[in-house]
């Protein structure tokens, strides 16, 4: 496992990570089941006024607390490319889970460090949960509900939850994996964007695996589930790169990995 850099700013890193989350639920809360408008971008996913909002507080807050950190957000793009340490932020994951009132989305905020992912959080403004993931650390979970930031044991594939946010997001080369994995588990749920990963590393759920995922949606969940006893990794078993295929696979039980990743593997007929 990658371990955190001599000179790493604890401290500051995790209070800007801290202070953004929270000016961005302050943001977020009042457009909540308010009828607000959703627009369609070039991909056909939607973006709402809360989400560019959102971007714009996170993104200042950051940057005036850790100025010469990189920043990539998925509305407004790249700034400080150059530098070792970049942020890598998601406004409101779940968007369409957002428009039509479902509190499963959430808002990531992610810091990578020569793009491996060292931090990440997991905002829930409407239930007032969040997940604070440190690599190398135990996975923090603050909220009033139940629950313990560690996934469980389950070392078949038969006694395994599986989760996928939509059917839609599984492209055709991939369909026949997820189908031959969604055979051979316990049960199939569908939903959850983010917040089924934070799920996850409560115990609650034992596999996700999603296609065409962009950084800004699995960076921030790495050390989020790492910390919690799970495993992150693409499709095959490789760890996540931004220029890899888009494959996205969670274990709470490194045990599932290999039955798993074989199942992913299957051909279409």
């Amino acid at each position: 496992m990658t371990t955190l850099p001599p000179d790493f700013p604890h401290d500051a890193v995790m209070e800007a990570a801290i202070a953004a989350a929270d000016v961005a639920r302050s943001v977020v809360l009042p457009f909540f089941r308010r009828g607000v408008r959703a627009d369609d971008k070039a991909d056909a996913s939607p973006v709402t006024v809360a989400d560019r909002t959102a971007e714009r507080a996170i993104r200042a807050v950051l940057s005036e607390r850790l100025p010469g950190f990189g920043l990539m957000g998925e509305e407004f793009g790249l700034e400080a490319a150059a530098s070792p340490y970049r942020w890598v932020i998601d406004p409101i994951d779940g968007t369409r889970a957002f428009i039509t009132g479902r509190p499963t989305f959430g808002t990531l905020i992610a810091l990578l460090h020569n793009d491996v992912p060292v931090l990440g959080l997991i905002d829930q403004p409407v239930t007032g949960e969040r997940w604070i993931g440190l690599r190398g650390a135990p996975t923090r979970y603050l909220s009033a509900l139940p629950g313990h930031p560690a996934t469980r044991a389950c070392a078949q594939v038969a006694a395994a939850e599986l989760s996928c946010t939509a059917p839609e997001i599984l492209d055709a080369p991939h369909r026949p994996g997820f189908d031959a994995l969604a055979a051979a588990a316990r049960r199939t749920s569908w939903g959850g964007d983010c917040y089924a990963y934070g799920l996850l590393a409560l115990g609650q759920i034992d596999i996700i695996a999603e296609c065409t995922m962009k950084i800004w949606d699995w960076a921030a969940l790495v050390p989020i589930v790492e910390g919690a006893g799970g495993r992150m990794t693409d499709w095959s078993g490789q760890p996540l790169r931004a220029d890899g295929d888009g494959t996205v696979l969670a274990v709470g039980d490194g045990r599932l990995l290999p039955r798993v990743t074989a199942l992913l593997d299957t051909p279409a007929a």
